[in-house]
């Protein structure tokens, strides 16, 4: 049962009840993050999220972990480019707990200059091992690159220098102009009554007092570009890609069926053809990201550089096949099922229809129900899915970004001869 409760100042708290579990997940959804950052503050909302974690006027650093994991429960938090979260999953017998310690980390921290400087070097250690990973990062040069100079197209994370560069100032600012009720959802799945939850959290979070903060962001400008960068690597890493469909377009279904055929799991086309059939790769998905006024649609394949323009002319014979020829009856209907499967497999975890209920308040100020999802993904055609084929995977759109030892003179798009 899900029900809906939004306070005088604006703060959403939405729960589901799920009958037959003996745990809850409990999480606080602020709606911000890199996208929402101007170039003197990248990678501040990722270091606030840490610096949470470093004790508040009631708990230790310390205090705030055992709390959590002395009753068996699990403590953690993320940022994205569009929204951070804390989130806390314990037996239903210490809900108030979890509320509590989660509560006191959002409303108290510390700040101090000491654990500031401290978890910049934590951050920057957390870039180092990033940067460590080739597979990660070339995910993040592709955004850099087809998003040159907006705030979607640096990492979450930051860099190194800016980093090392944000002052405390700027990060009570930050985190006092953003950390406020308009952008705040209290999200609950699990062994709770909504009742119960409005008891437990009215009188944490109803009496901060209202603030108006617009956040301003203009969609960024797709860049169709080519660039290598050289690292001494056994695999070449690749992403070709192109701008996609936002959080608001109905397209997002269509999107999501396109993307399972095309490369979304091993019977997809791509998988199935430079894997199974060729052996060229471990590693080949695609995938889409959708943002408030924008999105991407993205391939992406690890091969060795003896391997690469054989991955990438396969690769774009199977995108000018579903642009110019369609799909098959069999592919849209397995994709369909695939969705299906995942989206009521998922809704097995309390965790999961947690991050649900928050996520979707947080862009659609409404839940967004699996069933209501599914009957968009049953209406889409082959049709739809051919156009919108045709629509993002024009050659003028295409994007490269490439991560390895590869001369880059030796490279050849097919879609440009």
């Amino acid at each position: 049962m899900y029900n809906k409760t939004v306070l005088d100042n604006g703060v959403q708290i939405v729960s589901e009840e799920v009958p037959g579990v003996h745990s809850v997940a409990f999480g606080i959804w602020i709606g911000t993050g890199s996208h929402y950052e101007d170039s003197t503050e990248a990678g501040i909302s990722h270091l606030i999220e840490h610096l949470l974690f470093k004790g508040t006027k009631k708990r230790t650093a310390k205090e705030i972990a055992e709390t959590i994991e002395s009753v068996g429960g699990h403590l953690n938090a993320f940022t994205s480019k569009e929204y951070t979260c804390y989130y806390a999953r314990v037996l239903d017998e210490h809900l108030p707990l979890a509320i509590d310690v989660l509560a006191d980390m959002y409303f108290s921290p510390l700040f101090t200059p000491e654990d500031i400087e401290r978890e910049k070097k934590v951050v920057q250690e957390e870039i180092r091992m990033y940067e460590d990973s080739p597979d990660e990062i070339i995910h993040d040069i592709f955004s850099q690159t087809i998003w040159d100079g907006h705030p979607l197209g640096r990492p979450v994370i930051g860099t190194r220098d800016s980093v090392a560069a944000l002052s405390r100032e700027k990060i009570i600012s930050f985190y006092e102009q953003h950390y406020c009720p308009s952008k705040l959802v209290l999200a609950l799945a699990g062994n709770i009554k909504h009742d119960k939850a409005l008891s437990l959290l009215k009188p944490l979070f109803a009496g901060e007092p209202p603030k108006n903060i617009e956040c301003h962001t203009t969609p960024p400008q797709a860049k169709a570009a080519f660039k290598h960068f050289y690292k001494p690597l056994e695999q070449v890493q690749l992403c070709l890609g192109a701008p996609g469909v936002s959080q608001q377009d109905e397209q997002i279904y269509t999107l999501q069926v396109l993307n399972n055929i095309l490369g979304g799991g091993s019977s997809s086309r791509l998988f199935q053809k430079i894997r199974e059939e060729r052996g060229l790769v471990y590693s080949i998905y695609s995938y889409y990201a959708a943002f408030r006024d924008t999105g991407l649609f993205v391939i992406y394949a690890g091969t060795s550089p003896g391997n690469f323009n054989e991955v990438l002319e396969v690769t774009w014979e199977e995108m000018k096949s579903i642009a110019e020829d369609g799909v098959t009856s069999g592919e849209l209907n397995r994709s369909k099922e695939q969705i299906k499967g995942g989206l009521f497999m998922a809704s097995e975890s309390v965790s999961h229809r947690m991050y649900r209920l928050g996520k979707s308040h947080l862009i659609y100020n409404r839940l967004i129900t699996p069933e209501e999802v599914l009957q968009k993904i049953y209406l889409v055609s082959r049709e739809d899915v051919q156009k919108l084929a045709l629509e993002l995977l024009e050659p003028a759109r295409l994007t490269v970004t490439v991560l390895g030892n590869l001369d880059a003179n030796r490279v050849f798009l097919p879609w440009a001869r």
